[in-house]
């Protein structure tokens, strides 16, 4: 199935115009965590902690080769566990270092203590995630329960259709995470299997640009600076623990012009454009459709066809969740007379998947409320199809005639369900 960016390439910046970018760039063919790992080794990060899972464990295995054959200068520490993982970068990146890690499903939730930590601590830590189901029962196929269930913790959240935009996310992440206004970590997140152990032609620029992009670390306030000593993650009460949660809130907030500045930046090297999302048919849509990552390709598709049927079908593709950029999303899709978001995840018992409950909020808040309605899919891996997106957007066009919708909360391809 073709990806968003390939199905488009008339409509916006892909590889057809790719040498409007000054960089140097070759095309390769490498797996999704293959290219996570170049861009890695581009970056070459002072320090890299890890622990092997499923389907991340090919990032970090790849780029451990070049540390050992002296292709980076990474000092890269092999730890008992994700949770070590993560308190070996904290404190690293404390010290003043570069640092990056990657991980998936059960071991984002065993970092789950110190990711809080991380953010608080306002470092800069870059984090590849390949999306993975949560256990129970046991499964190492893709959903979003792992990045989803962590949107809270203070990370910026990056997400990647294919393997050119993990690569090209995972290079701007530290640029973001970095930048004096930011001072965040980032998670960039590629599909589990779809994305990540699929082989796909991709565009690497050279890495002497990379490294220009990237720049000379400047560490803030380090922990080894003997000259002006500073304390990290100290004991903090009532009496400032609010104004500290608050000034990381305000950096948080600011990102979003950072995520937009560095993409400009990268534009320029690359030809390749990113926003805060991607749309395809949506300016004139009646109905859309929003979705993340990989299924957006298939979900291309399926908006052709219709419009080809006469149907004004849109879709919109987030690539930002956190900061979640409410404003500009609403905005949108404020003129649709009917949307459904398609989460693969779900906020058991709640209204709603994470995606459709924060994209329904910003549309109420907006004044532009078109109908909504959610469906949950994939969970666990399972396909979804050209045919169940289209069922998606018929009972959205349903939705858009009735103006309300039957059912709010849907689940998507399950045996039994209607």
């Amino acid at each position: 199935m073709p990806t968003f960016a390939q199905k488009t390439q008339s409509k916006c910046t892909t590889k057809a115009n790719i040498n409007k970018g000054s960089a140097v760039s070759k095309t390769v063919a490498k797996t999704g965590t293959g290219a996570v790992a170049e861009a890695m080794r581009q970056i070459n990060p002072d320090v890299v902690a890890a622990y092997p899972i499923t389907p991340q464990t090919a990032i970090v295995e790849e780029f451990s080769s070049f540390a050992a054959n002296g292709k980076v200068k990474t000092e890269m520490i092999t730890v008992e566990s994700e949770h070590s993982a993560m308190s070996a970068c904290i404190g690293a990146s404390a010290a003043g270092a570069r640092v990056m890690t990657a991980t998936s499903s059960a071991g984002l939730a065993l970092m789950w203590e110190v990711l809080y930590v991380a953010a608080g601590c306002r470092l800069p830590i870059v984090m590849p995630m390949v999306n993975r189901a949560l256990s129970a029962p046991l499964n190492i196929h893709c959903d979003h329960s792992d990045s989803m269930g962590a949107r809270d913790a203070g990370w910026i959240q990056l997400y990647s259709e294919n393997s050119q935009e993990a690569y090209d996310n995972v290079i701007q992440a530290v640029r973001i995470a970095e930048h004096s206004d930011v001072r965040l970590p980032v998670m960039v997140m590629l599909d589990g299997f779809i994305t990540s152990h699929a082989i796909e032609r991709f565009d690497m620029i050279d890495d002497k640009t990379t490294q220009a992009f990237v720049s000379e670390f400047k560490p803030f306030s380090p922990l080894l600076d003997t000259d002006k000593p500073s304390t990290h993650g100290p004991f903090d009460l009532f009496d400032y623990y609010f104004e500290h949660r608050r000034s990381q809130a305000e950096a948080m907030k600011k990102s979003k012009q950072v995520i937009l500045d560095v993409a400009k930046e990268y534009e320029k090297l690359t030809g390749r454009k990113y926003d805060l999302y991607k749309s395809y048919q949506l300016e004139d849509a009646e109905v859309a459709v929003v979705v993340l990552s990989s299924t957006a390709g298939t979900a291309v598709s399926v908006v052709d066809k219709l419009r080809d049927e006469g149907i004004k079908a849109g879709l919109m593709v987030p690539r930002v969740i956190r900061p979640f950029p409410a404003e500009e999303y609403a905005k949108a899709l404020t003129h649709v007379k009917a949307v459904s978001v398609m989460d693969r995840s779900d906020s058991f018992n709640a209204e709603g998947a994470p995606l459709y409950t924060e994209l329904t909020a910003a549309m109420y808040q907006s004044g532009g409320r078109p109908v909504m309605s959610n469906y949950i899919f994939g969970l666990g891996g399972r396909d979804v199809h050209p045919s169940d997106i289209e069922k998606v957007y018929r009972d959205t066009l349903d939705n858009a005639h009735n103006g309300k919708v039957k059912k709010a909360v849907n689940y998507l391809g399950v045996r039994g369900d209607e």
